[in-house]
């Protein structure tokens, strides 16, 4: 990212209205120190919009925990269904449960409302949609435990989030854009919020959630967290048993949104630009060269079919590999036509992202200054 440009504060607004313990005009609240006897260890924080019925899974799940938290903080943004009824149907079942409700909140900003409230010195964050591992939260502090016994605090830890799919398309599509476990390097991983905490005093230092983006806020806030310890190569300890279960997406016409709306993020915060940059010269010019040579070349056309072939199969055999191991369960018919899906997915999410890539670039040049 780019460290000599900022957001023009005249551009960037409190986001909605608010209810409860809110005040859109004001700027996050500054955490109260905690009373000394009279502080939860761990707080839970979420934020959630129009879940409906679907959030019974994660809080179900929170209350499954063998490791309860000390209190869970939920902010919600305004929703129109019955997201609060069914939160405050569950006041008996979860810990010193809390519920803010901020109408018009974006995802960081409802994080930071429910940071700031929370009690706790140490914030494990989760997402709605998902479902935690019944260890999941034993896990993801037996880290921050571990570093106090041997008196070397740390900032955060970075759990796991695994798919749970429930057909053949959601299988493929989790082979195709989900990481497994063992190909994660500890030191450059990058957690989702759907599975992290980190110490109060760490969010604080990292300034927040970027309540100015409205995807791809996680990873700035990564980098910020990252950037408290540069002699080291990641703040985050890695605990990989700390998992999150969540459903893939059901259908092309979703995935094009979420990956359209993850490009258009990159674009605002000027992320991953030779990745882009790559994915553009593939599509743009080593794509158009191999058809044409094979459609119309003038010598050997067999090379570009050879080309096609070979960049079909680099493109997608990582997919396919993971495939072997997540559609064990399905059918030869079902694992044939989930790999069938996998090169169509990966062109679908590819050509999402250079559609919303540009569009992010546009905002931030209409948003952003240069020093």
């Amino acid at each position: 990212m780019n460290q000599r440009s900022r957001i023009r504060p005249a551009q960037i607004s409190p986001i909605g209205g608010s209810h409860h313990q809110t005040d859109p005009k004001s700027p996050i609240p500054s955490p109260q120190p905690p009373k000394k006897g009279d502080t939860p260890t761990v707080s839970l924080i979420a934020t959630v919009y129009n879940e409906g019925e679907s959030l019974r899974r994660l809080l179900d799940s929170v209350a499954a925990q063998r490791r309860q938290p000390d209190e869970v903080v939920i902010c919600d943004g305004g929703s129109q269904d019955d997201t609060v009824a069914i939160l405050e149907s569950y006041r008996g079942r979860l810990p010193n449960l809390r519920i803010l409700v901020e109408p018009g909140a974006n995802i960081s900003r409802g994080r930071n409302l429910a940071i700031a409230a929370a009690r706790g010195p140490v914030i494990a964050a989760t997402d709605a949609g998902v479902r935690l591992d019944p260890g999941w939260l034993e896990a993801l502090i037996e880290p921050f435990d571990e570093a106090e016994r041997m008196g070397k605090p740390i900032h955060a830890v970075a759990g796991f989030f695994v798919p749970d799919p429930a057909n053949t398309f959601e299988t493929a599509m989790a082979a195709t854009v989900l990481p497994l476990v063992d190909e994660i390097d500890p030191a450059r991983f990058l957690p989702s919020s759907r599975s992290v905490a980190f110490t109060k005093a760490a969010w604080q230092s990292a300034g927040g959630y970027p309540e100015w983006l409205d995807y791809c806020e996680d990873l700035l806030f990564d980098f910020a967290v990252n950037a408290l310890t540069p002699e080291q190569p990641s703040a985050f300890a890695w605990a990989p048993d700390a998992r999150v279960y969540f459903r893939p997406r059901s259908s092309l016409r979703s995935f094009w949104t979420q990956y359209y709306r993850y490009a258009r993020g990159d674009g605002k915060a000027d992320l991953w630009r030779k990745r882009h940059l790559i994915r553009y010269v593939t599509y743009g010019v080593v794509l158009p060269a191999l058809l044409g040579h094979a459609f119309w070349g003038f010598f050997a056309r067999w090379l570009g079919w050879v080309g096609l072939i070979l960049g079909v199969i680099v493109y997608c055999a990582r997919p396919w590999l993971r495939l072997r191991r997540i559609g064990r369960d399905l059918s030869p018919a079902a694992w044939w036509t989930a790999a069938a899906l996998v090169p169509v997915i990966r062109v679908v999410g590819d050509v999402a992202k250079m559609v919303g890539y540009p569009v992010g670039i546009v905002w931030r040049e209409k948003n952003v200054e240069k020093e």
